[in-house]
C-alpha cells in the first residue's frame, strides 16, 4: 500500500528532522526540502501534503506556495514564526489550506495534519460518485470531477475554494454564517479568527469565478448573516 508523503521545507534542518521524526512516526513518508526552490522542484503529484516555512533562502514560503499551486492541488500548510494576522492573510492568498505558529505543540501539528488529508481524500473520492453537473448560466460545476468552469473554460480551485463553492452553490438562496461555512469545510470548531480565514478564502474565490470581484453577483454577502448563493 501506497504510504501518504508529505514534504517538509525549511532551511533550518533541525526543524526538518523533528517534523521527519515526529511524521515519520505516524506512518508517513517524508520528502525533505531546504528551500523553496526545492520544494517547487519536489512538488509532483506524488505529494499528498505540503507543510512550508515562509522565510527561506532562494524562493520563500509564499512564492514557493504560487507555484506548487500551479500543479498540485493536494493540501499546504504554513508552518512559521510569523504569525501576524497579515502573515496569514498573505499566506492564504498564496494558496495555503492551513497556517501554524511556531512554537508548536507537537499533538497540534499531528492533528491538523491528519485532519487536513483526511479533507483531502474525501474531496478526492466524490469523483467516484454518480456523475452530476450543475448549471448556473455560465458557471458550470461538474462535481464528478470535481471542475469548475466559465463560459466552457476550467478555472482552477484549490480544494478549500471548490468546496466552499460547492457547499454554497448546492443550497441556493440559503444564507450560510461564516461559523457554518468554517465548521463545514475546515471540520473543526469555530474560532474568532476564523472569520478571517473565511474571508480571504471567499475573496480568492470570487477573483476566480465574479466578472467584477467588488460587486459580486455570484456569491453575495447578506450583511451580518454571511454568504448566500445567487
Amino acid at each position: 500500500m501506497k504510504k501518504t508523503k508529505i514534504l517538509v521545507a525549511d532551511d533550518n534542518p533541525e526543524i526538518r528532522e523533528v517534523i521527519s521524526v515526529l511524521l515519520g512516526s505516524e506512518g508517513y513518508e517524508i520528502v525533505e526540502a531546504k528551500d523553496g526552490d526545492e520544494a517547487t522542484q519536489k512538488a509532483d503529484e506524488t505529494i499528498d501534503l505540503f507543510i512550508l516555512d515562509i522565510m527561506m533562502p532562494k524562493m520563500n514560503g509564499y512564492q514557493a506556495c504560487v507555484e506548487i499551486r500551479k500543479k498540485n492541488k493536494a493540501p499546504i500548510l504554513f508552518l512559521s514564526a510569523r504569525g501576524a494576522e497579515s502573515d496569514k492573510t498573505l499566506g492564504f492568498s498564496s494558496g495555503a489550506d492551513d497556517y501554524l505558529t511556531k512554537p508548536f505543540l507537537y499533538n497540534e501539528l499531528t492533528a491538523r495534519v491528519k485532519a487536513m488529508l483526511r479533507r483531502y481524500y474525501v474531496y478526492q473520492g466524490k469523483g467516484e460518485a454518480e456523475e452530476q453537473v450543475m448549471q448556473f448560466g455560465p458557471l458550470t460545476i461538474d462535481e464528478s470531477k470535481e471542475k469548475v468552469l466559465m463560459d466552457g473554460n476550467e478555472i482552477e480551485l484549490t480544494d478549500i475554494e471548490y468546496r466552499m463553492l460547492h457547499l454554497l452553490a448546492t443550497h441556493p438562496q440559503q444564507i450560510f454564517s461564516v461559523e457554518h461555512i468554517y465548521e463545514t469545510i475546515w471540520q473543526e470548531p469555530y474560532y474568532y479568527n476564523a472569520n478571517n480565514t473565511v474571508m480571504v478564502h471567499m475573496r480568492n474565490l470570487r477573483k476566480k469565478i465574479e466578472k467584477n470581484p467588488q460587486k459580486p453577483q455570484i456569491i453575495k454577502n447578506v450583511w451580518g448573516k454571511g454568504y448566500r448563493f445567487e
